[in-house]
């Protein structure tokens, strides 16, 4: 969410009749050209006591910048565009309890998330979103059905989906000669089959599944995770199914390109996600691609590449020797009638004033 407003602000600063704020609880970067930054700052001794603050000084702030429109993309609570990206509480808690041990385990994580007061106050804010915000964007269709579900009173008549679109033009397929020099430089034999796999967020994102479905696949099929976690309890899982030495953690990578094409098929076993980049970033690279329903752009996959349940290990062995005797795809094409980018960011917002000035 941090990177897309930094984004949009300076795409808005660009236009000559544009004069952008920036309101927020921490300031971690330099501000883009022509952004005025009003920094709240973020109090409080608990995390419900820094988001009440956030949410009243946020709202302080907007009121005495007395601004045309005001974009709201956190736990805001009044903005005349929401932009919607996380999901609404009730499906995220039912979606990722998947990504936890049945029994205690599970049923302990659920309870903690119900009375935890910051979850409360989060519900709260969501419903004041909805109701008073005049437009909505969510990032994906299915973040929008999700909304509808958590929210059943939600008019989506005023809601537009406006996918977040990557910076494409980076990722390309690589030649066979280009993708056998990365695993050379990165020490991986070159005959072996590698599932590549990437987040932040290692239990959401299934890497859990994705280590259990290795001993249903044939011994050259490796598993390349890339994310900058602590990766111990799944390296224990590999050694106790016998796949330690098909399991690789590379850690934090800076040239994704060369990691998407390292791979001959990438798989998010992703248990919620409101739309994942790095399964639009593999497609525009030409690797074969397996998400899960529960991802907002597993939209732009074929129906057989979507997973209905990542803990289904036979259904992704199996999806996973289809895509990986299939080959790679020519790269992906992004649909005409599908609204991407921040351009249609400014399109929304220059028609609220219009509609207002009318």
């Amino acid at each position: 969410m941090e990177r897309f407003a930094w984004s949009l602000a300076e795409y808005l600063a660009g236009f000559p009749d544009y004069e952008v704020h920036f309101i927020c609880a921490r300031q971690e970067t330099e501000a883009p050209a022509g952004v005025v930054v009003h920094n709240v700052k973020r109090w409080g001794l608990c995390r419900s006591g820094k988001i009440l603050w956030f949410a009243f000084a946020a709202e302080l702030e907007r009121k005495k910048g007395n601004y045309d429109i005001a974009i709201g993309m956190g736990k805001t609570w009044h903005q005349d565009i929401l932009r919607l990206s996380g999901g609404p509480l009730p499906v995220f808690w039912r979606l990722s309890s998947r990504a936890y041990p049945r029994g205690l385990p599970r049923k302990w994580k659920m309870f903690r998330r119900r009375i935890a007061p910051a979850n409360l106050l989060i519900r709260i804010i969501e419903r004041h979103q909805l109701a008073s915000s005049k437009f909505f964007v969510a990032v994906s269709h299915k973040l929008l059905d999700w909304m509808k579900e958590a929210y059943p009173d939600f008019d989506t008549s005023s809601a537009r989906v406006i996918y977040n679109k990557p910076e494409l033009d980076s990722f390309r397929p690589f030649s066979l000669p280009e993708r056998l020099s990365v695993r050379e430089k990165w020490g991986l034999p070159r005959d072996n089959i590698y599932i590549g796999t990437a987040g932040t967020n290692f239990a959401l994102k299934g890497i859990g599944c994705l280590v259990r479905v290795l001993p249903e696949l044939p011994g050259n099929y490796h598993l390349l995770v890339a994310g900058n976690r602590n990766p111990g309890r799944y390296k224990k899982l590999a050694e106790n199914l016998g796949v330690l030495d098909r399991v690789h953690f590379v850690g934090r990578v800076e040239e994704m390109p060369r990691f998407y094409n390292c791979c001959d098929v990438f798989v998010l076993a992703s248990f919620y996600d409101a739309c994942s980049n790095a399964v639009l970033e593999a497609l525009s690279c030409g690797v074969p691609t397996l998400s899960t329903e529960s991802n907002g752009s597993s939209y732009f996959l074929e129906p057989e590449n979507v997973l209905v349940d990542p803990r289904n290990i036979e259904e992704m062995a199996a999806s996973i020797k289809r895509l990986v005797e299939k080959g790679r795809d020519a790269e992906l094409s992004w649909p005409e009638d599908v609204q991407a980018g921040l351009f249609y960011y400014k399109k929304l917002i220059d028609e609220l004033m219009e509609g207002e000035d009318g």
